[in-house]
Protein backbone atom coordinates (compact mmCIF):
# COMPACT_ATOMS: atom_id res chain seq x y z
CA UNK A 1 0.00 0.00 0.00
CA UNK A 2 1.25 3.61 -1.10
CA UNK A 3 1.59 6.17 1.50
CA UNK A 4 -0.45 9.01 0.93
CA UNK A 5 -0.16 12.85 0.77
CA UNK A 6 -2.63 15.58 0.64
CA UNK A 7 -1.19 18.52 -0.97
CA UNK A 8 -3.26 21.63 -0.21
CA UNK A 9 -2.68 24.41 -2.37
CA UNK A 10 -1.33 22.45 -5.66
CA UNK A 11 -2.56 24.17 -8.47
CA UNK A 12 0.93 26.64 -9.28
CA UNK A 13 4.24 26.10 -9.99
CA UNK A 14 5.29 24.75 -7.01
CA UNK A 15 2.17 22.32 -6.67
CA UNK A 16 2.95 21.13 -10.55
CA UNK A 17 6.44 20.08 -9.14
CA UNK A 18 4.93 18.26 -6.73
CA UNK A 19 2.77 16.22 -8.16
CA UNK A 20 5.64 15.57 -11.07
CA UNK A 21 7.87 14.00 -8.34
CA UNK A 22 5.52 12.52 -5.67
CA UNK A 23 2.93 10.78 -7.64
CA UNK A 24 4.71 7.57 -8.95
CA UNK A 25 5.34 6.38 -4.85
CA UNK A 26 2.75 7.85 -3.42
CA UNK A 27 -1.07 8.36 -3.47
CA UNK A 28 -1.86 11.77 -3.40
CA UNK A 29 -4.93 14.19 -2.96
CA UNK A 30 -4.20 17.64 -4.82
CA UNK A 31 -5.97 20.85 -4.71
CA UNK A 32 -6.62 23.93 -5.20
CA UNK A 33 -9.30 27.31 -5.32
CA UNK A 34 -8.08 27.41 -9.37
CA UNK A 35 -8.43 23.94 -10.64
CA UNK A 36 -6.32 23.62 -13.89
CA UNK A 37 -5.26 20.38 -14.16
CA UNK A 38 -7.30 16.63 -14.64
CA UNK A 39 -5.44 15.93 -11.57
CA UNK A 40 -6.80 18.71 -9.08
CA UNK A 41 -9.77 19.15 -6.99
CA UNK A 42 -11.74 21.80 -5.56
CA UNK A 43 -10.27 23.35 -2.17
CA UNK A 44 -10.07 26.86 -0.90
CA UNK A 45 -7.79 26.24 2.23
CA UNK A 46 -8.89 29.10 3.48
CA UNK A 47 -12.45 27.48 4.55
CA UNK A 48 -11.17 25.55 7.46
CA UNK A 49 -14.44 23.62 8.17
CA UNK A 50 -13.80 22.06 4.17
CA UNK A 51 -10.29 21.88 5.29
CA UNK A 52 -11.01 19.79 7.73
CA UNK A 53 -13.47 17.24 6.22
CA UNK A 54 -11.00 17.00 3.31
CA UNK A 55 -8.27 16.02 4.96
CA UNK A 56 -10.08 13.77 7.45
CA UNK A 57 -11.76 11.85 4.18
CA UNK A 58 -8.75 11.41 2.81
CA UNK A 59 -6.82 10.63 5.98
CA UNK A 60 -3.53 10.65 4.56
CA UNK A 61 -0.39 9.46 5.84
CA UNK A 62 1.33 13.44 5.11
CA UNK A 63 -0.06 17.27 4.68
CA UNK A 64 1.47 19.69 2.72
CA UNK A 65 0.55 23.06 2.87
CA UNK A 66 1.58 24.34 -0.68
CA UNK A 67 -0.39 27.18 -1.48
CA UNK A 68 0.51 31.22 -0.38
CA UNK A 69 -0.63 34.87 -1.77
CA UNK A 70 2.90 35.85 -3.22
CA UNK A 71 2.11 38.65 -5.42
CA UNK A 72 3.49 40.84 -3.09
CA UNK A 73 1.75 44.45 -4.26
CA UNK A 74 -1.42 42.34 -4.04
CA UNK A 75 -0.50 41.43 -0.54
CA UNK A 76 0.04 45.12 0.73
CA UNK A 77 -3.17 46.48 -0.59
CA UNK A 78 -4.93 43.57 0.64
CA UNK A 79 -3.31 42.69 4.60
CA UNK A 80 -6.42 41.24 5.36
CA UNK A 81 -6.51 38.29 2.77
CA UNK A 82 -2.97 38.24 2.77
CA UNK A 83 -2.71 36.89 6.92
CA UNK A 84 -5.69 35.25 6.13
CA UNK A 85 -4.35 32.96 3.43
CA UNK A 86 -0.22 33.22 4.50
CA UNK A 87 -0.94 32.61 7.98
CA UNK A 88 -4.32 31.70 9.78
CA UNK A 89 -4.82 28.97 7.18
CA UNK A 90 -1.25 27.77 8.03
CA UNK A 91 -2.45 27.71 11.78
CA UNK A 92 -5.79 25.37 10.76
CA UNK A 93 -3.23 23.09 8.47
CA UNK A 94 -1.27 22.68 11.81
CA UNK A 95 -4.23 21.64 13.94
CA UNK A 96 -5.66 18.94 11.12
CA UNK A 97 -1.66 17.45 11.26
CA UNK A 98 -1.67 17.26 14.95
CA UNK A 99 -4.96 15.81 14.83
CA UNK A 100 -4.20 13.12 12.53
CA UNK A 101 -0.93 12.64 14.49
CA UNK A 102 1.39 13.15 10.86
CA UNK A 103 3.90 15.24 9.62
CA UNK A 104 2.95 18.55 7.92
CA UNK A 105 5.45 20.56 4.89
CA UNK A 106 5.43 23.98 4.83
CA UNK A 107 6.99 26.54 2.42
CA UNK A 108 8.77 29.92 3.62
CA UNK A 109 10.83 32.16 2.19
CA UNK A 110 13.89 33.41 1.60
CA UNK A 111 12.08 36.87 1.53
CA UNK A 112 11.33 37.16 5.39
CA UNK A 113 15.05 38.50 5.75
CA UNK A 114 15.86 42.29 5.80
CA UNK A 115 18.54 41.96 3.10
CA UNK A 116 21.50 43.20 5.37
CA UNK A 117 23.42 40.72 5.26
CA UNK A 118 24.74 39.36 2.18
CA UNK A 119 24.03 35.58 2.90
CA UNK A 120 21.33 34.20 5.41
CA UNK A 121 22.17 30.42 6.56
CA UNK A 122 19.33 28.19 8.42
CA UNK A 123 19.68 29.81 12.21
CA UNK A 124 19.77 33.44 10.68
CA UNK A 125 16.69 35.65 12.76
CA UNK A 126 14.56 36.78 9.90
CA UNK A 127 13.31 40.52 10.10
CA UNK A 128 10.62 40.79 7.39
CA UNK A 129 9.81 43.95 5.52
CA UNK A 130 6.07 43.89 4.65
CA UNK A 131 2.99 41.92 4.71
CA UNK A 132 3.86 39.17 2.48
CA UNK A 133 7.34 38.78 4.56
CA UNK A 134 5.83 39.38 7.72
CA UNK A 135 2.53 36.72 6.94
CA UNK A 136 5.45 34.11 5.86
CA UNK A 137 7.59 34.65 8.68
CA UNK A 138 4.15 34.17 11.41
CA UNK A 139 3.12 31.12 9.39
CA UNK A 140 6.85 29.43 9.52
CA UNK A 141 6.81 30.80 13.86
CA UNK A 142 3.69 28.76 14.33
CA UNK A 143 4.72 25.53 12.14
CA UNK A 144 7.97 25.48 14.51
CA UNK A 145 6.15 25.82 17.82
CA UNK A 146 3.14 24.17 17.57
CA UNK A 147 3.56 21.23 14.89
CA UNK A 148 3.95 17.51 16.06
CA UNK A 149 6.23 16.86 13.48
CA UNK A 150 7.66 19.08 10.49
CA UNK A 151 9.39 19.73 7.26
CA UNK A 152 9.74 23.62 6.49
CA UNK A 153 11.86 24.71 3.75
CA UNK A 154 12.39 28.19 2.68
CA UNK A 155 12.81 28.55 -1.09
CA UNK A 156 14.52 31.48 -3.40
CA UNK A 157 13.74 32.93 -6.21
CA UNK A 158 11.43 30.66 -7.85
CA UNK A 159 11.70 28.94 -11.22
CA UNK A 160 9.43 26.28 -12.66
CA UNK A 161 5.75 24.96 -13.95
CA UNK A 162 6.55 26.86 -17.50
CA UNK A 163 4.93 29.68 -19.50
CA UNK A 164 1.37 28.71 -18.25
CA UNK A 165 1.99 28.64 -13.81
CA UNK A 166 5.40 30.74 -13.83
CA UNK A 167 4.39 33.99 -12.50
CA UNK A 168 8.54 35.16 -11.90
CA UNK A 169 11.00 36.90 -12.90
CA UNK A 170 12.46 34.68 -15.41
CA UNK A 171 8.94 33.49 -17.21
CA UNK A 172 8.67 37.55 -17.82
CA UNK A 173 12.00 38.02 -18.93
CA UNK A 174 11.52 35.04 -21.43
CA UNK A 175 8.14 36.60 -22.88
CA UNK A 176 9.48 39.59 -23.27
CA UNK A 177 12.08 38.15 -25.59
CA UNK A 178 9.87 36.08 -26.95
CA UNK A 179 7.36 38.92 -28.27
CA UNK A 180 10.25 40.23 -29.76
CA UNK A 181 12.15 42.67 -27.30
CA UNK A 182 15.85 43.52 -27.71
CA UNK A 183 16.07 45.93 -24.99
CA UNK A 184 15.91 44.23 -21.11
CA UNK A 185 15.78 46.71 -18.21
CA UNK A 186 17.35 45.04 -15.10
CA UNK A 187 17.22 45.75 -11.76
CA UNK A 188 20.97 45.82 -10.36
CA UNK A 189 20.18 46.06 -6.51
CA UNK A 190 18.81 42.70 -5.77
CA UNK A 191 20.93 39.86 -5.46
CA UNK A 192 18.83 36.11 -4.57
CA UNK A 193 19.01 32.26 -5.12
CA UNK A 194 17.35 30.78 -8.02
CA UNK A 195 15.17 27.40 -6.71
CA UNK A 196 14.26 25.15 -9.54
CA UNK A 197 10.84 23.88 -8.40
CA UNK A 198 11.69 20.20 -9.39
CA UNK A 199 14.73 20.22 -7.65
CA UNK A 200 12.94 21.22 -4.67
CA UNK A 201 10.40 18.85 -4.76
CA UNK A 202 13.19 15.84 -4.93
CA UNK A 203 15.28 17.44 -1.94
CA UNK A 204 11.61 17.64 -0.12
CA UNK A 205 11.18 13.87 -0.79
CA UNK A 206 14.79 13.19 0.41
CA UNK A 207 13.99 14.80 3.87
CA UNK A 208 11.02 13.79 4.34
CA UNK A 209 11.29 10.21 3.84
CA UNK A 210 15.13 9.99 5.74
CA UNK A 211 12.51 11.79 8.56
CA UNK A 212 15.06 14.94 8.49
CA UNK A 213 12.21 17.13 10.58
CA UNK A 214 12.47 20.76 10.98
CA UNK A 215 13.92 23.32 9.46
CA UNK A 216 15.86 24.24 6.37
CA UNK A 217 16.81 26.70 3.80
CA UNK A 218 16.20 24.79 0.43
CA UNK A 219 17.71 26.85 -2.96
CA UNK A 220 19.94 26.31 -5.56
CA UNK A 221 23.50 26.57 -5.50
CA UNK A 222 25.37 29.49 -6.20
CA UNK A 223 23.88 33.04 -5.19
CA UNK A 224 23.22 35.75 -8.22
CA UNK A 225 21.62 38.58 -9.01
CA UNK A 226 18.80 39.17 -11.15
CA UNK A 227 21.18 41.14 -13.87
CA UNK A 228 22.72 37.30 -14.21
CA UNK A 229 20.02 35.50 -14.48
CA UNK A 230 18.80 37.50 -16.86
CA UNK A 231 21.89 36.96 -18.28
CA UNK A 232 22.17 33.54 -18.59
CA UNK A 233 18.64 33.58 -19.94
CA UNK A 234 20.10 35.16 -23.03
CA UNK A 235 23.26 33.33 -23.20
CA UNK A 236 20.38 30.28 -22.97
CA UNK A 237 18.52 31.33 -26.42
CA UNK A 238 21.17 32.05 -28.23
CA UNK A 239 20.40 35.97 -28.46
CA UNK A 240 23.36 37.48 -27.04
CA UNK A 241 24.56 39.05 -29.95
CA UNK A 242 20.75 40.70 -30.10
CA UNK A 243 20.09 42.04 -27.10
CA UNK A 244 20.87 44.94 -24.69
CA UNK A 245 20.48 44.86 -21.29
CA UNK A 246 20.29 48.11 -19.11
CA UNK A 247 21.16 48.51 -15.65
CA UNK A 248 18.59 50.44 -13.32
CA UNK A 249 17.90 50.74 -9.74
CA UNK A 250 14.34 49.44 -8.67
CA UNK A 251 13.33 52.92 -8.07
CA UNK A 252 13.19 52.52 -12.15
CA UNK A 253 10.07 50.17 -11.75
CA UNK A 254 9.03 51.90 -8.47
CA UNK A 255 4.93 52.41 -9.20
CA UNK A 256 4.71 48.81 -10.54
CA UNK A 257 6.86 47.02 -8.00
CA UNK A 258 6.25 49.32 -4.49
CA UNK A 259 6.19 46.53 -2.00
CA UNK A 260 9.30 46.27 0.05
CA UNK A 261 11.95 44.07 -1.00
CA UNK A 262 15.10 43.26 0.93
CA UNK A 263 18.25 43.98 -1.23
CA UNK A 264 19.54 40.52 -0.93
CA UNK A 265 17.41 37.04 -0.66
CA UNK A 266 20.72 34.91 -0.55
CA UNK A 267 20.62 31.61 1.36
CA UNK A 268 23.12 28.77 2.06
CA UNK A 269 21.86 25.23 2.88
CA UNK A 270 24.00 25.13 6.02
CA UNK A 271 21.22 22.64 7.21
CA UNK A 272 21.00 19.91 4.25
CA UNK A 273 25.18 20.40 3.46
CA UNK A 274 25.85 18.93 7.10
CA UNK A 275 23.26 16.43 7.06
CA UNK A 276 24.79 15.52 3.52
CA UNK A 277 21.64 15.57 1.83
CA UNK A 278 22.04 18.56 -0.34
CA UNK A 279 20.78 17.36 -3.96
CA UNK A 280 20.56 21.24 -5.22
CA UNK A 281 21.86 21.70 -8.33
CA UNK A 282 23.94 25.21 -9.59
CA UNK A 283 20.98 27.67 -10.56
CA UNK A 284 22.56 27.43 -13.72
CA UNK A 285 22.17 23.83 -14.65
CA UNK A 286 18.63 24.04 -13.22
CA UNK A 287 17.73 27.27 -15.28
CA UNK A 288 18.65 25.34 -18.39
CA UNK A 289 17.56 22.63 -17.72
CA UNK A 290 14.16 24.48 -16.66
CA UNK A 291 14.05 26.19 -20.23
CA UNK A 292 14.30 22.97 -22.23
CA UNK A 293 11.66 21.53 -20.08
CA UNK A 294 9.35 23.70 -19.96
CA UNK A 295 9.59 25.95 -22.86
CA UNK A 296 11.14 24.23 -25.79
CA UNK A 297 7.22 24.10 -27.39
CA UNK A 298 6.43 27.46 -26.57
CA UNK A 299 9.72 29.03 -27.86
CA UNK A 300 9.85 26.79 -31.07
CA UNK A 301 7.49 29.33 -33.07
CA UNK A 302 6.59 32.69 -31.75
CA UNK A 303 4.61 35.32 -33.63
CA UNK A 304 4.77 39.28 -32.48
CA UNK A 305 3.12 41.93 -34.61
CA UNK A 306 2.90 39.32 -37.78
CA UNK A 307 7.09 38.73 -37.53
CA UNK A 308 8.05 35.60 -36.95
CA UNK A 309 10.35 34.87 -33.79
CA UNK A 310 12.61 31.41 -33.79
CA UNK A 311 14.64 30.95 -31.34
CA UNK A 312 16.82 27.66 -31.30
CA UNK A 313 17.57 26.46 -27.40
CA UNK A 314 21.06 25.17 -26.75
CA UNK A 315 21.61 21.63 -25.94
CA UNK A 316 22.56 21.44 -22.16
CA UNK A 317 26.60 21.06 -21.43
Amino acid sequence: MKKKIYIAGSGGMLGEAFYRIFKKDYELKCTDKDVNEPWLDFLDFRDFNNYRKEVAEFNPDYLFHLGALTNLEECELNPDNTYLTNTTSVENAVLLANELNIPILYISTAGIFDGKKDFYDDWDEPNPLGHYARSKYMGERYVRENANKYIICRAGWMMGGGPKKDKKFINKIIKQLASGKRDLYIVNDKDGTPTFTVDFAKNVKLLMENEYWGLYNLVCKGETSRREVAEEIVSILGLQSEVTIHEVSSDYFKETYFAPRPPSERLINKKLELRNINVMRDWRIALRDYINDYYSDYLADKIDDGKEVSITLKSAV
